[in-house]
């Protein structure tokens, strides 16, 4: 069994701020699948880091505006 990621990510919000951008249409613009695009929105997948970017480029956003990780508990 895959382990969930602990990488959270703003796809599906950034997605409707672009004129309600379809997964689709993002999965067309990055060059992947859209069941690869739902994969990552759901937090099932993590991607590449090059294809992290080319996500946030998309948006025209920093990386960090798309993907978060969490502070480590200490």
């Amino acid at each position: 069994m895959v382990k969930p990621t602990k990488v959270t990510n703003s796809i599906r919000a950034l997605r409707f701020a672009h004129g309600e951008m379809t997964q689709a249409e993002l999965a067309d613009r990055v060059g992947v699948t859209r069941q690869t695009v739902i994969a990552i929105e759901q937090g099932r997948y993590s991607p590449s880091l090059e294809m992290a970017f080319q996500i946030a480029r998309v948006f025209g956003v920093p990386l960090d505006d798309v993907f978060q990780y969490p502070d480590s508990q200490h």
